[in-house]
């Protein structure tokens, strides 16, 4: 990227043109020029997101450490949750609303016998019940009941839209919002340890649940929580999430934000590589990737979902999935023109 270059304090004082300055002010803008950062990659960037960092507190760092404004996240990620969040940089931003329409997972804890506000730690205590007596047996089929495709109610306080107006700010303002069930898939919710509400020791009889969560896009591990509480008859709250896996990507590619600013530019995987990594692949020849640029559609690929198309040397061409025989384009890295 290169800075845009500004006035010497010389030619800020006079009327002459640029041209006309003195002969050392060149070298002085030569200078500018080498010592300019290089523009930052077309990638992705898989970050471990901090405890206490909102997702756009992240991106506002990564813009700040590529020095692109062209940064955007895919899946928002509360404040208090930690884990896997995908940024995307340069033309990769394409690709973000794809990659948050893939399965994710968690490692969570639910705390059961305390209710709050939003469904987590971070909202007012709304009521306190003994949870009492919980055979294994009684947990295991509550859990079962909230696995598999489910209609799930969003907790209140999230960013669900209503009427073009985000539902915390609803609540926050006084409303009593109440959202619309969602089908969701939960594929998996197990239980891992139960543990002692007052130490985190593990105890057969706590009723702090260390569980792990696979799910589909759209899916609120709080509203799990809160949902398994009410089954129970206690109530319940999410009272830690890490995010560990979107699609193929985990905690073990993830980079903390003090690795990512050091590494800047070179934490970016490359564009080609992570559509690779994340969609199958379709290789064209020559002749078929000038039709991707033009944006004709070459006959179906045969794979399932979206995927990655490919010109012989490598390069992204776009994503597309087949319908009706063809493959149609959902993104164009390489427009013609």
């Amino acid at each position: 990227m290169t800075l845009p270059t500004t006035p010497t304090a010389a030619s800020a004082a006079t009327d002459e043109p640029a041209s006309a300055q003195p002969a050392s002010a060149a070298p002085a803008h030569a200078a500018a020029r080498a010592a300019a950062p290089p523009a930052a990659p077309d990638g992705l960037v898989v970050v471990d997101k901090p405890a206490g960092w909102t997702s756009h507190d992240v991106v506002a760092k990564a813009r700040r450490i590529l020095r692109t404004r062209k940064i955007g996240h895919a899946g928002t990620l509360d404040p208090m949750a930690t884990g896997v969040l995908l940024l995307g940089v340069g033309r990769a931003t394409k690709l973000l609303g794809h990659l948050a329409l893939t399965d994710k997972e968690y490692e969570a804890v639910i705390r059961l016998g305390v209710t709050t506000v939003t469904d987590d730690a971070e909202g007012e205590t709304v009521e306190e019940r003994p949870v009492g007596d919980l055979a294994a047996g009684r947990l295991a089929a509550a859990m079962a009941a909230l696995t598999g495709e489910i209609d799930q109610v969003p907790a209140s306080v999230s960013a669900v839209k209503i009427d073009g107006r985000r539902a915390y700010a609803r609540v926050r303002s006084g409303e009593d919002v109440v959202l619309a069930a969602r089908r969701v898939t939960v594929g998996a919710f197990e239980l891992r340890e139960r543990r002692d509400r007052a130490t985190g020791a593990p105890d057969p009889a706590g009723t702090d649940l260390a569980v792990r969560v696979a799910c589909s896009s759209g899916t609120y591990v709080r509203a799990l929580a809160r949902d398994l509480g009410a089954a129970l008859g206690c109530g319940g709250h999410l009272s830690y999430l890490r995010r560990t896996r979107v699609g193929p990507f985990t905690v073990a590619d993830a980079r903390s934000m003090e690795a990512f600013a050091e590494r800047a530019a070179d934490a970016v995987t490359p564009l080609a590589a992570a559509l690779a990594s994340a969609f199958p692949s379709r290789r064209v020849d020559a002749g078929q990737a000038g039709a991707v640029s033009h944006g004709r559609r070459l006959p179906a690929a045969g794979l399932p979902g979206p995927y990655g198309v490919f010109a012989p040397d490598g390069t992204a061409l776009a994503l597309a999935e087949d319908r009706g025989g063809e493959s149609r384009y959902l993104v164009v890295f390489t427009p013609a023109g």
